[in-house]
């Protein structure tokens, strides 16, 4: 699909969409619960729909009315399953080690760039306590987990140690999780245990060492409500901050563990107005300057941040970001081509990127390279073009945000795409 952006100001107020991140993890905690729950999920994605399909190919039974889903746990069965990943790193790095804990048998395919995302570290530490896991797409998955001591590395990704973490409660043996490196995107670790904590799971810390001392399994309550993604609301932010009249965003949780709630005191760096108020957050233009960005923690942003540096003044660094290579695209290979096509200063280092601010881009075309990050980013360096600009493989926004172009729309972005307008 090929969109093409009218260059505008965005104005105006929008909600932000049910949290992608937090929503795979609960849907996962209520299947293996001891008894049925809703979840409170207004809109969903590929990605989400993947570990539903999941889910049910597993055995459970997920129901959805006017925005609410009622979720009945799987039930034991021998049947070999199979599972479709779809394109999502989420859905199988976390339901992997679900399954062998379950024992069950299964195969899990994936499509786009997820056979080559990485997954071997989980597969290996996985083998070595009693599962039997082929390392090569379709991935073949029988025997059953055992708890012990896990090693695994924290900077390759942070799934590995949450798809464990949502394991363990399964098992019977005590289970530690020892981090042989430092840990990047801690947020989402963060995250995991919080959504397990309201399924009544604790997990200790201890020192580099995730510990589960009593597995009693997962209780459900009754309901739980999918807060607002602040991942997908940095796009709207960052139009805000760079044109325009300026953005209010609601559905933000002030309190929440999303570690892209960063995106808040980065714009303000950059020197964009920001407000809060009421769980919604406004952003309005300012002289904006480049700044320096550590993305270790917020992989995520980088693209969006990527757009709002080319609409500052002078030289952004963006470093610790190596982990961008493995993602849906090379990321920051694909930001690159991206705003380069569209006139912008960037250029890669070994880790990260330099973008040369000028304030303004000159428009074009750029292709989303099949990521939803990239597409999304492209619409909003768009704010800033002189000329029109076209997103090639558009679609890419059904991944997190399927209606993505419907609420640039509403913010007063002139697209043209057919069958869209």
């Amino acid at each position: 699909m090929i969109v093409k952006i009218i260059p505008s100001p965005l104005t105006g107020k929008i909600k932000a969409i049910s949290s992608k991140s937090q929503a795979h993890r609960a849907f996962i905690c209520a299947a293996l619960s001891q008894k049925p729950s809703f979840i409170e999920c207004s809109e969903v994605s590929s990605d989400i729909e993947s570990t539903i399909g999941c889910l049910t190919a597993l055995g459970a039974k997920i129901n959805k009315k006017n925005g609410f889903y009622k979720v009945f746990p799987i039930e034991p069965s021998e049947k070999k399953a199979y599972l479709d990943s779809g394109e999502s790193g989420s859905t199988l790095r976390f339901i992997l080690p679900v399954v062998s804990a379950l024992g069950r048998t299964a195969v899990f395919s994936g499509h786009g760039r997820l056979p080559n995302r990485p997954i071997t570290p989980l597969i290996e530490q996985l083998n070595a306590h009693g599962a039997q896991i082929s390392t090569n797409f379709p991935i073949e998955c029988g025997g059953r987990l055992r708890g012990g001591h896990f090693r695994i590395a924290g900077n390759i990704s942070s799934q590995f140690i949450s798809g464990l973490l949502l394991a363990s409660p399964l098992l019977k043996e005590k289970t530690i999780i020892e981090l042989t490196t430092p840990l990047e995107s801690k947020p989402y670790i963060d995250m995991t245990m919080s959504v397990m904590s309201l399924y009544d799971v604790g997990v200790e810390i201890n020192d580099n060492c995730y510990v589960l001392s009593e597995n009693n399994g997962y209780c459900a309550p009754e309901s739980i409500r999918i807060e607002g993604d602040w991942s997908n609301a940095a796009f709207w932010l960052a139009c805000g901050a760079l044109e325009g009249g300026g953005i209010k965003c609601g559905n933000l949780s002030q309190n929440s563990l999303q570690g892209d709630k960063a995106v808040t005191s980065i714009l303000s760096r950059f020197g964009a107005r920001v407000f809060s108020e009421n769980n919604a957050i406004s952003v309005f233009p300012g002289e904006l300057k480049g700044i320096d960005i550590d993305a270790s923690d917020i992989p995520d942003l980088v693209p969006v941040l990527s757009a709002v540096a080319c609409g500052a003044s002078g030289q952004t660094r963006i470093y610790n970001a190596s982990r961008l290579r493995l993602k849906e695209s090379d990321r920051l290979q694909a930001v690159t081509d991206a705003l380069s096509s569209l006139g912008a200063d960037i250029t890669q280092t070994s880790d990260g990127l330099v973008i040369g601010g000028t304030g303004r881009l000159k428009g074009g075309r750029a292709n989303a390279m099949g990521d939803h990050r990239i597409a999304m980013s492209i619409a909003v360096a768009a704010v800033i073009c002189d000329a029109p600009v076209i997103i090639e493989n558009a679609e890419a926004v059904n991944k997190s945000y399927p209606d993505f172009y419907t609420d640039y729309i509403k913010l007063g972005a002139i697209i043209e795409q057919k069958g869209l307008i």
